[in-house]
């Protein structure tokens, strides 16, 4: 025992601090069991890691701004550095953001790493999310991370939106009271709300303590648990992996956390840190201090919200000012149409995993991506949404659409309502013809091969093009992917004669899965005898 003991007093002071440690938590226990976990590698794994840096980015400069912002609302008169405000009565959230801008060592470039790594953020969530979507990530099991993620994507919205007011400069106002007038349109309970929030009528005098407090306790924390479930599903179910030699749904192909992944995300996330740094200190962002303090009275001309808001102001922009008159109450359809749609929509977003998994009647474990040329239907869905996006962006910019291209903005305006409802139906229809396209390639290079640019004259004179059979594994990585089959409903008349009743929900399933999957909707994979007779040479030079 003492020699034991001579020993461990003898160790380096950090062997036995990670002795003492491991003795009471089992860390190293935890570590060696998980620390070599392999994780498959592509690079679109990236899009997600860009994200969380960012997020962890905000977070930490976000905290720097809160030792020198002052949530109020109370009128102060200003003697700053900065010499045309000089004088001008403010809000305190307004003097202390231009103390930060002028003053505070370095508090703008801090301010506008802040600004550029929470749009960063979202766009990285957005095209993540769009990865995700297109190569069925989403399915089994991994649903719930994809309601996380979803979550996280909607709560960033609204937390930035919280971020960009509290500032109450003129622009950031007018955002705010756009909002309170959405607010308004909803029926019975719009006033209400509108009062609570605002703390009586606009602008009140809490609005920007209350959006504060939610914009750095509520939704961060909040948006901190989603991201950590996030982590542990991505971590317990890992990536998907595409497909590949030695790749199946039962293996892992790929590189272990520890070191490899774990070197690598730390580089990133410095060369990620590093990049929206140099963003922040060349590309102005948001110059509170050419827009002056908010006023009710006055709007700030171009007035836009950051781009994550721009669908939400395109559905109410491109509304006619539709009002029906009920009881004596006025009902702004014009708002509130819009105000339904925009949730409807990030709905059916949410719900897609669990509509697709119904559809296809598919209940297994996927761990293999898709190629999104391989799910025609689900690309062009996802194409056509991300079109009505931008067609929406254009919609909440179309004064600065106008001004800027000396257009009229009625025309803006009424492109914007025609191709809401037309684009997505034309991007639906041109990205399903160029998968099907794609899946004709593909078929083509699986029984002839590869095109090789070499012409050889045959001995009766005629000209071919050479093709290089494709490898083994290039022909497996081509024709891995399942090809569903459209659900029948089956017979409706028994053996008897009788006719059974088919329910509606059956029905509808059996129509969706044959708009899926049905004739047209995907090109047949070749089969090994069609293969088999190609190398044969029957049918083919």
């Amino acid at each position: 025992m003492s020699t034991a003991s001579d020993a461990k007093r003898k160790a380096p002071a950090g062997e036995r601090v990670a002795d003492w440690a491991d003795g009471r938590l089992g860390i190293f226990s935890l570590a060696k069991s998980n620390m070599r976990k392999i994780f498959p590698d592509h690079w679109s794994f990236m899009l997600g890691e860009v994200a969380l840096y960012s997020f962890i980015i905000i977070i930490l400069t976000g905290v720097y701004l809160t030792l020198f912002f002052h949530p109020s609302m109370n009128e102060v008169e200003y003697h700053g550095t900065y010499a045309p405000m000089q004088g001008v009565l403010m809000s305190e959230a307004y003097a202390s953001t231009l103390d930060i801008s002028f003053d505070v060592r370095g508090g703008l470039l801090i301010r506008q790493i802040h600004h550029w790594a929470a749009l960063i953020f979202l766009a990285a969530m957005f095209v993540h999310m769009m990865r995700v979507f297109f190569t069925g990530a989403f399915r089994k099991p991994r649903e719930i991370n994809w309601l996380f993620g979803f979550l996280l994507f909607v709560l960033g919205m609204f937390t930035g939106f919280t971020g960009y007011s509290l500032p109450d400069d003129l622009l950031s106002g007018t955002g705010v009271r756009f909002t309170q007038g959405a607010i308004l349109s909803v029926p019975v309970v719009g006033t209400y709300i509108s009062m609570f929030l605002f703390g009586g009528e606009f602008p009140g005098g809490d609005f920007v303590a209350r959006f504060y407090s939610i914009h750095i306790l509520l939704l961060p924390g909040i948006m901190l648990g989603l991201l950590v479930a996030h982590l542990i599903l991505v971590f317990y179910h890992k990536h998907t992996q595409f497909a590949g030699p030695g790749r199946k749904n039962s293996n892992v192909v790929g590189m272990p956390l520890l070191p490899v992944y774990m070197a690598k995300a730390g580089g990133f996330f410095f060369l990620v840190f590093g990049v929206i740094a140099i963003i922040a200190a060349i590309a102005q962002i948001n110059p509170i201090w050419a827009m002056g303090p908010y006023r009710p009275d006055q709007v700030s001309t171009g007035a836009q919200p950051d781009w994550y808001m721009g669908f939400a102001e395109g559905l109410i922009r491109f509304m006619p000012g539709w009002e029906i008159n009920l009881w004596g109450h006025t009902l702004v359809l014009g708002v509130f149409i819009p105000l339904v749609l925009f949730p409807l929509v990030l709905g059916l977003i949410a719900m897609w995993p669990f509509l697709e998994s119904w559809v296809t009647g598919d209940k297994r474990e996927h761990h293999i991506a898709d190629r999104p040329r391989n799910a025609p239907t689900r690309t062009g869905f996802g194409v056509a949404w991300i079109t009505a996006y931008m067609v929406m962006l254009i919609g909440g910019g179309n004064d600065l659409w106008a001004t800027h291209f000396n257009l009229s903005i009625n025309s803006i305006t009424w492109f914007v309502r025609i191709f809401f409802i037309v684009g997505p139906v034309v991007a639906f229809i041109v990205t399903k013809r160029i998968c099907l396209g794609l899946q004709r390639r593909d078929r083509d290079k699986v029984l002839h091969g590869r095109e090789s640019g070499i012409i050889k004259r045959l001995p009766h004179g005629e000209f071919v093009e050479i093709h290089e059979p494709l490898s083994q594994g290039a022909r497996y990585t081509l024709t891995a992917h399942e090809q569903y089959k459209p659900l029948e409903i089956g017979p409706t008349v028994d053996e008897n004669g009788v006719e059974r009743k088919v329910p509606r929900m059956e029905k509808l399933r059996a129509s969706l899965s044959k708009g899926l999957f049905g004739e047209g909707n995907q090109i047949p994979k070749p089969t090994p005898e069609e293969y088999k007779q190609i190398e044969s040479g029957h049918g083919h030079h």
